[in-house]
């Protein structure tokens, strides 16, 4: 390019000098025929040799090549300087315009890099959004199934399960899109996803035909690749992802991480509904429990009162007949919830303890129906609760006074029996205050002639 340009220089000026001298010696070839047709002079070398010698004029005209050639050098110089230039600029912006080229090449491949990252985090996003919504786990294997779908088209997943509970070496198909139904597979080296399972490894099989590595007979041509990925939760093995898709090399190293990243987000939300699951049985157990333990206490300690209802009619309160009960008490004890009769205006709330329906409150307008207002059932609500947690609160200190008063008693017989040393006195005193503390009751204590071993 250098040299190019140096040529380019040299014939520039050249060129321009010689148009230079030529343009200038029109001037004074010009001058001289114009003189000689004024001296009407003939026309001859020594004749022009002559009239120069003698016109000084025709001197200074006779320096226009000179002249103009000088200065057409200097023009070709610069015009010279101006291709070099022109020359710089386009090299200039051809190095700019490939530059821009590379560079939205490069902004391109970045975006679509972005983009596919971005797809990638939302897909997580989304499978961790809807496994956490999974109430069971059947229905959370389905979702993962749909994802799949979702992102993938054309290709085939199931998730296999191991059963810890009866042979930890069987996997069992739990969810998938196919027609597959009921399979087993043992996690041995016979198969991809038995392989997975027992290895606890990623298995890709980028060519189902010629790979070596292909481990499965799935009896499906239209398989082109595979791939099984290990269910792991705190290391431990519980399942294989296993996607299957139509064309050959389409597990990159891309949909790997992310199908994995999808695994270990399975994983995940199966052991966290199993938690959930086993959390939630064990609470409704002991609920259970506790209801049934409360009913019990509140049957007894309802047996041992004198008296288990008032009424108030305004002026005074007196103790509530045990045959007179509400005509709506059996419905409120089911629902559970207040009730306001329409056409009486009464309202009933149940007085609950730990989700049992231990009494009720009702209340009757005097005269008349009556607009209850929201305070006043907020009121009603209130004191309900109240009266719930005070009635428990006097059952236990009840119970505990009972236990008290059980275990001194307890303690003054053994007491009593143990200051004697007779057989007879023993009997004698155990039958004795036995019947004391029971009271309107006979007691009969007899010790056997041939006591005999029995059976625990």
């Amino acid at each position: 390019m250098d040299n190019l340009s140096k040529h380019r220089s040299r014939s520039n000026i050249l060129r321009y000098t010689i148009l230079g001298v030529g343009f200038g010696f029109l001037f004074p070839v010009t001058a001289t025929i114009l003189r000689f047709a004024d001296l009407d002079q003939p026309f001859s070398f020594e004749s022009i040799r002559s009239l120069h010698f003698t016109e000084p004029l025709l001197w200074i005209i006779d320096s226009a090549p000179f002249i103009l050639g000088t200065f057409a050098a200097i023009a070709g110089i610069r015009q010279d300087r101006l291709v070099v230039l022109n020359q710089e600029v386009s090299q200039k912006n051809l190095e700019f315009e490939r530059s821009q080229i590379a560079l939205d090449q490069r902004v391109h491949e970045r975006t679509l890099a972005l983009e596919k990252q971005s797809a990638k985090f939302q897909f997580v996003a989304n499978a961790a959004r809807r496994i956490t919504l999974a109430q069971d786990i059947d229905s959370l294997l389905h979702e993962v199934i749909g994802l799949v779908r979702e992102q993938f088209e054309n290709y085939r997943s199931s998730i296999y399960l191991l059963n810890g509970e009866l042979n930890s070496d069987i996997l069992t198909l739990a969810a998938t899109d196919s027609h597959q139904h009921n399979e087993r597979i043992l996690a041995n080296t016979n198969t991809i996803v038995g392989t997975t399972a027992l290895l606890g490894e990623v298995r890709v099989v980028s060519d189902v035909a010629t790979d070596g590595a292909r481990l499965e007979e799935t009896g499906r041509p239209s398989t082109g690749s595979e791939l099984a990925i290990p269910l792991q939760v705190r290391e431990k093995i519980i399942g294989v992802l296993h996607i299957q898709s139509p064309h050959k090399y389409a597990f990159g190293e891309e949909e790997v991480d992310l199908l994995t990243a999808l695994a270990n987000q399975v994983a995940a939300g199966i052991n966290t509904t199993k938690l959930y699951n086993e959390a939630k049985a064990s609470l409704a157990e002991s609920q259970a429990t506790i209801e049934q333990y409360v009913h019990l206490e509140w049957k007894n300690f309802n047996q041992v009162i004198e008296q288990t209802g008032f009424i108030f009619d305004g002026r005074q309160v007196t103790p509530l007949n045990g045959q007179v009960r509400f005509a709506r008490e059996k419905s409120i004890v089911q629902t559970g919830g207040l009730s306001l009769d329409k056409k009486s205006a009464n309202v009933t709330v149940p007085i609950k303890l730990r989700g049992l329906t231990i009494g009720i409150l009702e209340v009757r307008p005097k005269k008349g129906k009556r607009e209850w207002t929201e305070d006043e059932l907020s009121l009603l609500e209130a004191a309900a609760d109240r009266a719930a947690f005070a009635l428990e609160n006097a059952r236990l200190v009840n119970g505990a006074q009972r236990r008290a008063s059980r275990e001194r008693a307890i303690g003054e017989i053994a007491n009593k029996i143990g200051a004697v040393s007779d057989r007879n006195t023993i009997l004698q005193t155990a039958v004795e205050e036995l019947g004391r503390r029971i009271g309107n009751a006979e007691v009969t204590i007899e010790l056997e002639s041939n006591p005999e071993a029995i059976d625990p």
